[in-house]
């Protein structure tokens, strides 16, 4: 079962197109916030938001894996649900602690991405993903 969860298997061409689509434009859009962070490091470590009682150090190196590296591993279908996870934790942090007090504007982009992160979470990569070419070897 667990297996089936990790690596699904598709036959619909179309949904697995559309699923790669997805992947490509949602993940390279997040892809570039956190590549403005990852470029701002020196600038960005002592004001980031602290999250969690972390330094700010910590909470900037956290959200540039999840918007970098999980991003990444997120379009190329790699590991899919596993790196989807700090990415959606990333996000909730931005909604309802980071932006919690501000107007719905300051937080709607968060938002945003936290809801198509959970559905593309629950429909899993898709056909066109590493998962599912290492799942069809092995």
């Amino acid at each position: 079962m667990l297996h089936n969860f990790l690596f699904p298997t598709y036959s619909n061409f179309w949904l697995s197109s559309l699923l790669l689509l997805g992947r490509i434009l949602f993940g390279g859009m997040f892809l570039t916030h956190g590549l403005q962070k990852l470029a701002n490091f020196g600038a960005l470590s002592g004001s980031f938001p602290r999250v969690m009682g972390l330094n700010s150090t910590i909470s900037l190196s956290l959200a540039i894996f999840a918007e970098v590296f999980c991003t990444l591993a997120f379009i190329t279908g790699f590991l899919y649900r596993l790196s989807m996870l700090p990415m959606i934790f990333t996000m909730i942090m931005a909604v309802f602690v980071v932006h919690a007090n501000d107007p719905f504007s300051a937080k709607e982009l968060a938002l945003l991405y936290l809801y198509i992160f959970l559905i593309m979470y629950c429909l899993g990569p898709g056909s066109f993903a590493a998962d599912y070419f290492f799942a069809r070897r092995g």
